[in-house]
């Protein structure tokens, strides 16, 4: 079989700092754009680390859930006193997140290049599907696929099995395509390659003696090396 690309999608195809304008419009602190930026991370590590913490104690939940209550856990810790309606806001939000600027050029070119492209994501596939849909890249995928199949989170190695066996591809031909530093050990772990995408360049990455194949500022410059 071809080679096949696994993009990531929450912070490697899709900003998930989308939602920092929403949060500047719903904050009442003195400096919004600094509080809505750390409510942003706060927001995401915490997102991630309920997800790990569920796979850890076998106990799965949507992604969505792990989502909600993180944002209701940064609310308590930031003391931003977000109302209901404000959260419900926030997670619609999430629902339609914008893709980063160089995406739709990059799936293009793997597409012309005769590369498999699918979406592998800890969202539902009716999630993700819905986030590809609103940032117009759906169609350049040849399958969206989720952990939810499995009920585990990256970066159990269960979840980059279910992926080989779900494209019927050896590891070799496999790439994992992603921001997250956790996902991109995990994947090589499983025995992939991956290329870790790294989107800001104070980033470091973890030092477990494990190292990606690649490191790209952005599908772009994946593409000039892979398509």
């Amino acid at each position: 079989m071809a080679t096949v690309l696994a993009f990531d999608v929450y912070g490697t195809l899709i900003d998930t700092h989308g939602v920092v304008t929403e949060l500047e419009n719903r904050l009442t602190g003195d400096d919004r754009a600094a509080q809505a930026q750390e409510f942003s991370r706060r927001w995401r590590d915490k997102q991630l680390e309920y997800s790990f913490r569920r796979s850890v104690m076998g106990a799965w939940a949507d992604f969505s859930e792990c989502t909600q209550a993180a944002l209701e856990f940064t609310d308590r810790v930031l003391q931003t006193g977000l109302s209901e309606g404000d959260k419900d806001h926030l997670m619609m939000a999430y629902d339609s997140l914008p893709a980063f600027e160089e995406v739709s050029t990059a799936l293009e070119r793997f597409h012309e290049a005769g590369l498999t492209c699918v979406a592998f994501s800890n969202g539902s596939r009716k999630a993700v599907e819905g986030l590809l849909q609103h940032a117009g890249v759906l169609e350049r995928f040849d399958d969206v696929i989720s952990v939810e199949e499995v009920k585990r989170f990256k970066p159990d190695p269960a979840v980059y099995a279910y992926l080989r066996s779900r494209l019927e591809v050896a590891p070799g031909d496999t790439w994992l395509i992603s921001s997250n530093a956790f996902d991109v050990i995990g994947a090589r772990h499983a025995g992939l390659h991956a290329a870790w995408v790294r989107r800001s360049l104070e980033a470091p990455f973890d030092p477990w003696g494990i190292e990606p194949d690649m490191t790209v500022t952005g599908l772009d410059d994946l593409a000039d090396q892979l398509a």
